[in-house]
């Protein structure tokens, strides 16, 4: 077996640019067919901000994976429920939209389930999420939440 020799350091430059952050028109790629209302790149950008400033809260605020979410919106629990459009199987998650629409809760999907755990300080990617109102994050959470409300719902 002989050593096969790598090309000189032209090709290392496009390797570190594929593994850097993904844009939001590559994220797209990687979605489910039942990924709908689907949030606009900036309505994405202001749902990770709301969920940090969730998180940087002490109290528990924050409703994180699928088995935690469904408990607590069986039990009445109100917030925005946010979902990664990128999870797979879609088995996992797909009767949470349901459940929503049945308690009148708004939910809303984003592409990336790894951006949706990094926003919610997790390593760990999350393929669902459920942000809780308090008085601290306030004026973010009703913001999303008007945003998230206007959206059309799906057929």
């Amino acid at each position: 077996m002989t050593k096969i020799k790598a090309e000189p350091d032209g090709q290392e430059a496009p390797a570190e640019v594929c593994c850097g952050e993904r844009t939001y028109q590559e994220l797209l790629v990687n979605l489910n067919p039942i990924a709908q209302p689907l949030a606009s790149r900036r309505l994405t950008r202001k749902l990770y901000k709301c969920i940090k400033k969730v998180v940087a809260v002490k109290q528990k605020q924050i409703r994180r994976g699928v088995k935690e979410v469904q408990k607590f919106v069986n039990k009445g629990e109100k917030g925005i429920v946010v979902l990664a459009g990128d999870t797979l199987p879609i088995e996992v998650y797909c009767h949470l939209p349901v459940m929503c629409e049945d308690r009148n809760l708004p939910y809303i999907y984003i592409p990336s389930k790894t951006d949706l755990g990094a926003a919610a300080g997790s390593k760990r990617p999350t393929c669902v999420i459920m942000v809780k109102p308090h008085e601290e994050y306030q004026e973010a959470y009703d913001e999303c939440l008007e945003e998230v409300q206007a959206l059309p719902s799906p057929l």
